[in-house]
Order: structure tokens, then sequence, then C-alpha cells
């Protein structure tokens, strides 16, 4: 990828987190915009890269899901305990998005389709 190119990449994915969550710390905004640019997240469009890097950042920053696993619960159990958590941090943030849950335990987002960018 070149300079120019990575460089609006990193501005479209910083635009929606700042309108994902615009009530972030600075700390936390630069730990996700990070990670929405690296690993498997560089090939989404930057609004499904950056809702993705935000919940995993949120997962495992800002909850108990990593002592969960620890703990011997299965990855969806732990999500399912979570996701209250998540949300409640999301609020904090200002955001109007929300995890949810679906009926195997497995978080969802909220349904919007963001494949249009």
């Amino acid at each position: 990828m070149t300079l120019a190119a990575r460089t609006r990449r990193q501005k479209d994915i910083a635009r929606h987190l700042r309108a994902l969550a615009p009530m972030m710390p600075m700390a936390d905004f630069n730990a996700v915009a990070s990670g929405a640019i690296t690993g498997h997240l560089r090939h989404l469009p930057p609004s499904i890269a950056a809702w993705q890097a935000l919940t995993s950042h949120l997962r495992h920053a800002h909850t108990d899901y990593d002592a969960l696993l620890e703990e011997g619960y299965d990855r969806e159990s732990a999500r399912h305990f979570v996701v209250d958590a998540m949300n409640d941090q999301l609020a904090r943030w200002g955001s109007s998005r929300r995890v949810a849950v679906d009926g195997d335990g497995g978080q969802l987002d909220d349904g919007e389709d963001e494949s249009s960018d």
C-alpha cells in the first residue's frame, strides 16, 4: 500500500471512529485506530474495520472477557457475559450503536449495512 493510500485509509478510519464513539478518550482512540489498520482488518472497508477494532478493543480492554476465558469459559459464553459492559462503555463514549447477542451467545453488531464504503 502506498503512503498516500495508507494516509487516506487512516483518515477514513479516524473519521468513522469519531462518528462511532465521539467521546472516546484519545488513548483508546489511538489503540482502536492502530488495530483497525493492521492484521486481517486492513482488507475491510474503513467503517467495518473501525467497528470491528472498536468492539475488539472494548472486549479486551474494558471487560472481564480475558479473565472469563482464563477461568475456562468458551468464547461464546465469555462474549455473552461481557456484552452489557461493552454496551455501557459505548454509551459512555457517545455511541448510538450497540453490540447484540444472537441466540447462540455469539455477538452481532446492530445490523447496519456498512458495506457501501
